[in-house]
């Protein structure tokens, strides 16, 4: 691994950010799993993305702790702002960004904001949402900010969206465009817990939910400079190209109609550097890309019905772009 080390060390201010953010991260990720039980590897996959600034999709049955995940991450930042939208298909796009009234005593027109002004949005089961509802969320998700009536306004920062869709019901919902997946940095699933971490769960709810004695453990100072720190985060230049070469190979497969966009490759690049640092490292190594590269690919690919490759999809553009120095 050492020729994927940058030549010299981080200088002492850059040691002492990254030092500082692995801490924080650190922190969200015990914090969490405190409410969370039984789900670390899931947990560390959700505090990468959001260190990266990425914006995540759950998809899982109800009762896997979707709500609950993204309720601990708003919780365990102090001064942070929760918002949340229960999707139905009647919701209007104005339900979500806000809209201008009419103000009676000064006679003019004045912001409302909605829900997506927030740090942390949790959107429930957005997929029964209708699609000019689901889109409300393209310009606020990719840029941070929201038009209506013409106007601007710029988001505040951090800004999370953490959506969940239930996989097994589609009677009144309305699959995810392209354009709409594609401003997910990840789509994971959480899972049951097992049976021991479910007897935890039951033990550790007996009087109260554990959310109701969740504390603070970092302030959204600490988290704006936890994402800045991924920018000092070393990518060998192979590596990069590798990261390019790998969602490239997606467009060429048989089986994918539609491979991955450049938006693709940054996410995967962003976020290999936000894995490397709650690792331990300043610097990426092709495990990291690796491990991630099914997460960040998976929702952006289109694949041909009668060649639907599964998991071969993963190996057969390994094959098409092997790691550095195979």
């Amino acid at each position: 691994m050492s020729s994927f080390r940058p030549t010299q060390g981080p200088t002492s201010e850059i040691a002492e950010t990254i030092e500082e953010a692995q801490h924080v991260a650190a922190a969200l990720r015990e914090n969490i799993g405190m409410v969370v039980r039984g789900k670390p590897s899931e947990i560390k996959l959700v505090v990468a993305a959001f260190t990266a600034g990425g914006h995540i999709l759950l998809e899982d049955v109800p009762g896997t702790a979707k709500t609950v995940l993204a309720r601990a991450m708003a919780g365990s930042i102090e001064g942070s702002v929760p918002s949340r939208v229960q999707c139905t298909p009647d919701l209007q796009p104005l339900d979500i960004t806000g809209l201008s009234i009419y103000d009676q005593p000064s006679r003019s027109f004045v912001f409302r904001p909605g829900p997506v002004f927030a740090n942390i949005l949790l959107v429930d089961e957005i997929n029964r949402a209708m699609p000019k509802t689901q889109s409300a969320l393209l310009e606020a998700m990719a840029e941070g900010q929201v038009t209506v009536d013409g106007q601007t306004r710029k988001l505040d920062s951090p800004f999370l969206v953490l959506a969940t869709e239930n996989p097994l019901e589609h009677a009144g919902t309305f699959p995810l465009p392209e354009a709409q997946l594609d401003r997910f940095y990840i789509r994971m699933r959480l899972g049951y817990p097992s049976v021991d971490d479910e007897v935890d769960i039951l033990d550790a709810q007996v009087v109260r939910h554990p959310l109701a004695d969740l504390q603070p453990v970092t302030t959204l100072e600490e988290v704006r400079r936890l994402q800045q720190s991924v920018e000092h985060v070393y990518v060998a230049p192979s590596l990069r190209r590798w990261i390019v070469s790998l969602v490239a190979a997606t467009r060429e497969l048989e089986a994918s109609r539609v491979g991955a966009s450049v938006r693709g490759s940054l996410t995967l690049d962003r976020l290999s550097r936000a894995w490397a640092l709650l690792n331990g490292r300043h610097y990426v190594v092709p495990d990291d890309v690796e491990f991630l590269f099914p997460f960040v690919i998976d929702h952006r690919l289109i694949l041909r019905p009668s060649l639907n490759g599964g998991t071969n999809v993963w190996q057969s553009c390994l094959e098409r772009a092997p790691r550095p120095g195979q």
